[in-house]
């Protein structure tokens, strides 16, 4: 099948009225992109082997094919009311490169696997690239059973309605290198007049739980200077993390909150608030959780309310092999690729901070925007990334 085929067949899957997708892990809409992905690679005769949590890794085993390796693919869930693009692309470009290459004749001397991670938004279980984490040992099995989902079902039970469980994993045995193509969620390649462009490395990331806790009271009767509100003490925060944020060039964002007993005529008593935290080194993402944690405890001390800050998830940065950047970036027809970091986190960074060799492929997004139904890749812009992983794909396979 084309590219073009398989884009219209996995479109609808998990895609709602906003135009945004809800592929959570381990539900319907998320296992039936699953089983299309089993059908396309049963369509190709490829070898699937299946990890105990779900991760799915297809090889293509050809004759003389041996040694070491080469893995290509993404991840088919979403953020809540998400794009299309962010990681299906990376699946179906994958397929449809494979495709390319059979058609060129090419006779790899190494194995191809296609793979698919599973939970690298941890948009279900707070824990992003939760598959990959666990495939590589950078996350225990036990440590992923105590994760819950927002309406506190475990991650286990979840897993287990379709035969899964947190374990360890050795899908990855025999991986010598990994290429994983992505749209680009920023405007970096439009500044480049660049239809594809090369990862250099990744910003390390968090995300942060601040719980502030206060005193339930009547929102009609309270006097406003009698007050414990800790309503009042989340929104200065969210505002600290605005203002430090802009000061240090790095990228701060509450994006989700929960607030207890939430109701309209009522002062809460607490309220939760979830801090996705990004900077260009691990030096300035400490630096800028402790500015905003240091702002949130003193506007707490002034409203009379407590906060608690706790990491949920921090991922350091990462150098993609730059020899092997290089490479991609230049040694094909039509000039060379620039060659830029992202803010974003990818199954590719946990795989290249396990020690596998590890590089992306960025694909042009006309807009920036990303993790939004805005989310835009052109058709045109897509081929061409096919193109140029099946270009790499072909030298590294040699």
């Amino acid at each position: 099948m084309t590219f073009e085929a398989m884009w219209h067949d996995l479109a609808p899957i998990g895609r709602t009225a906003s135009g945004g997708y809800f592929r959570q892990p381990f539900t319907a809409a998320e296992r039936e992109c699953h089983a299309w992905f089993l059908t396309e690679c049963a369509r190709r005769d490829l070898t699937v082997h299946t990890d105990g949590v779900g991760n799915v890794v297809a090889w293509w085993r050809p004759e003389g094919a041996a040694g070491p390796g080469v893995l290509t693919g993404s991840h088919l869930d979403s953020v809540l009311d998400g794009g299309a693009y962010d990681g299906p692309l990376g699946v179906v470009s994958a397929l449809a490169a494979l495709d390319l290459l059979r058609e060129r004749g090419v006779a790899p001397s190494r194995p191809l696997g296609i793979g698919v991670f599973v939970e690298e938004e941890g948009s279900r279980f707070g824990s992003a690239c939760l598959g990959s984490r666990l495939a590589t040992g950078a996350l225990t099995p036990a440590a992923a059973t105590e994760l819950r989902d927002r309406d506190g079902v475990w991650l286990a039970d979840a897993m287990a309605e379709h035969g899964l469980a947190p374990t360890s994993s050795d899908l990855l045995d025999g991986v010598g290198v990994f290429l994983e193509l992505h749209v680009e969620q920023g405007r970096a390649l439009i500044d480049h007049d660049a239809a594809v462009g090369v990862a250099s490395g990744i910003w390390p990331h968090g995300r942060y739980r601040f719980d502030f806790t206060g005193v339930a009271d009547h929102a009609g009767t309270t006097r406003m200077e009698d007050r414990h509100d800790p309503m009042l003490t989340h929104a200065m925060t969210v505002l600290a993390a605005n203002k430090q944020a802009r000061l240090q060039g790095a990228r701060a964002t509450f994006g989700r909150i929960e607030v207890v007993p939430n109701g309209t005529n009522a002062v809460p008593s607490r309220v939760t608030g979830w801090l996705d935290a990004r900077a260009r080194d691990e030096e300035a993402l400490t630096a800028l959780v402790a500015a905003i944690s240091t702002q949130a405890q003193d506007r707490a001390g002034r409203d009379g309310t407590s906060l608690q800050v706790t990491p949920e998830s921090v991922s350091a940065s990462v150098h993609f092999e730059p020899e092997l950047a290089a490479r991609l970036a230049t040694e094909h027809d039509g000039g060379a690729w620039p060659v830029l970091p992202t803010q974003a986190g990818h199954d590719a960074g946990v795989l290249s901070l396990a020690g596998i060799p590890t590089a992306m492929l960025f694909v042009r997004n006309p807009t920036g925007v990303s993790h939004s139904p805005h989310e835009h890749a052109e058709m045109a812009d897509c081929l061409l990334g096919v193109h140029a992983l099946a270009d790499s794909l072909e030298r590294l396979l040699r």
